[in-house]
């Protein structure tokens, strides 16, 4: 009896410490609904990784698609998932991209060879010529017979026969887009549909170079531009200038080409008519365009220095041409022409001019009554 009693008090400690232990380790309630939120969260985090990364792939391909790929040092920052679905910044450096310098065009001159010849008064021009205007005598000269690009020295035969035409200077002229430039695309004051005279068309052409007033003025001419642009070429071969030639009105075709004996010539001629030599050496000139004034000032300098006695002239620049000049002045005395093609430098045409003015008078004054030669 007293066995069975104690096997019974065994079997049941037994069993309360086997349902204690068995109590302790299932869950209780508060803690199952955690075990339970956090199962859901991981289900959740991985189906938002899942989505993050399809939506980083799909974003990236649109900018990728939209953005056209362009060269440059810039780094550029991705946004990259990671293993656990997380984005972080990525930066990726592009290779450098090495760009080729622009070449500096080359004058006709520069190709010719002509740059590189020298000369005893060390000009910056590649062609230079001085005569004496009343003996024709040859002063100077540097590669006087190529025949080169002459760029705005056009407009001198474009005054001339304007001039010999006879026209009415009063008639009123209105700036059409047929008169801006193609061939350079430079720019003018004088905007499509400015009214102005043909004078005053005229002054600007050869005092300021105006490239729409003498496009103009070859437009309107009796007959059209073609007519004017033939009538230019007939009056070039009146004079005997056999290595000219024009295409038109403005010089801003490389097309309009000459030399510096042709263009002496030319400015010979020219300084007959009193006009050009008027316009051409006007300091400056206003025009009244509505409500609007416009001043423009002589495109050479020169006709503003009181040490210079300048009865015409004309500048010219465009790319193929380098700078020009060409000029009837009285130097020492003497009636002078020069002509200067090809000049490097905006200024460099103006110190050559300079230059055989001061040998000219040193010449002169050592020695008197002798005529310095070249």
């Amino acid at each position: 009896m007293v066995i069975g009693v104690n096997y019974l008090r065994k079997f049941l400690l037994t069993a309360v410490v086997a349902g204690w232990v068995t109590m302790s380790l299932m869950p209780g309630p508060v803690e199952a609904a955690s075990t339970g939120k956090t199962a859901k969260k991981a289900v959740a985090s991985k189906t938002s990784a899942k989505r993050s990364v399809a939506s980083t792939r799909k974003s990236s391909s649109k900018v990728a698609k939209a953005s056209p790929r362009k060269t440059s040092n810039r780094v550029k920052v991705q946004m990259a998932a990671g293993k656990s679905g997380s984005l972080h910044k990525v930066a990726v450096q592009k290779r450098p991209v090495a760009h080729a310098a622009a070449q500096p065009r080359r004058t006709n001159g520069e190709r010719m060879g002509l740059r590189s010849m020298d000369d005893p008064l060390d000009l910056n021009s590649s062609v230079a010529l001085v005569i004496d205007q009343e003996t024709n005598e040859v002063l100077f000269s540097k590669n006087d017979a190529a025949v080169l690009p002459i760029a705005s020295l056009t407009k001198l035969m474009t005054g001339l026969v304007i001039a010999e035409a006879n026209l009415d200077m009063e008639e009123m002229i209105t700036i059409t887009r047929d008169d801006v430039d193609t061939y350079k695309g430079s720019r003018s004051r004088l905007s499509v549909g400015s009214t102005l005279s043909r004078g005053e068309l005229l002054h600007l052409a050869l005092m300021s170079s105006e490239n729409r007033a003498a496009h103009a003025l070859g437009r309107t001419y009796p007959g059209g531009l073609n007519e004017f642009v033939r009538l230019m070429n007939r009056k070039a071969d009146e004079l005997g200038m056999a290595d000219t030639r024009y295409v038109e009105p403005t010089g801003l075709s490389s097309q309009n080409q000459s030399s510096a004996r042709d263009l002496a010539t030319l400015v010979s001629v020219a300084y007959e008519r009193p006009i050009l030599r008027s316009l051409s050496t006007s300091p400056g000139y206003e025009v009244e365009l509505g409500r609007r004034t416009l001043h423009y000032n002589n495109s050479n300098r020169l006709v503003k220095n009181p040490s210079w006695d300048i009865g015409l002239q004309k500048t010219g620049y465009i790319s193929e041409a380098g700078r020009c000049l060409v000029m009837q002045a009285k130097v020492a005395g003497r009636q002078l022409i020069m002509v200067f093609l090809d000049s490097a430098g905006s200024l460099s045409r103006l110190r050559d001019a300079e230059r055989v003015r001061r040998w000219v008078e040193v010449q002169t004054d050592a020695n008197p009554g002798v005529r310095p030669q070249g």
